[in-house]
């Protein structure tokens, strides 16, 4: 007895059963990110931005999320204070940085792993020309900066009804 190709059947040795949904832009999406995050950290647009790039040694892990009104950004800078951050909007970019300071070890203490890194930070993201720079909000609490960079208002999508 065969089994008809398009068959529930699971015990039949069939070519149909090696066929896969193919969905490219999933598996590329996350690709497409890190490499433009690659290259938004290469060219910087002016020379104070390559002087900061060059001199950081760590660059802060960033979430972006993008609402109808904002796009907010969340860094992680576990142990630094407020006051050892800078941010800025320079060329169409945020620029966030600054420096943690390593803690100082006694004569009498070793070293045996250091994972945490130290010294100055960098991270640079570019945004699309329908933020409004004037109404940037930063906060820092508990290690995490927060910035809400807030659309103009002729960028937010309108409905227009057909008639």
């Amino acid at each position: 007895m065969t089994t008809p190709p398009f068959s529930n059947n699971r015990n039949h040795d069939s070519n149909m059963d090696l066929l896969t949904r193919y969905r490219p832009s999933q598996g590329l999406r996350g690709l497409q990110e890190e490499v433009n995050r690659m290259f938004d950290d290469l060219f910087v647009t002016s020379r104070r931005d390559d002087e900061d790039a060059t001199a950081a040694v760590w660059s802060p892990r960033v979430d972006m999320v993008e609402t109808e009104d904002a796009f907010n950004i969340h860094a992680d800078l576990p142990g630094l204070t407020k006051d050892q951050i800078h941010v800025r909007m320079e060329d169409d970019r945020l620029i966030i940085n600054g420096q943690r300071e390593a803690k100082k070890t006694t004569k009498e203490a070793s070293v045996i792993r250091t994972e945490r890194a130290f010294g100055a930070f960098y991270r640079s993201i570019r945004l699309p020309r329908t933020v409004d720079e004037t109404k940037i909000d930063a906060s820092f609490a508990n290690g995490v900066l927060e910035i809400k960079v807030p659309k103009k208002v002729t960028a937010k999508p309108t409905e227009i009804k057909i008639k």
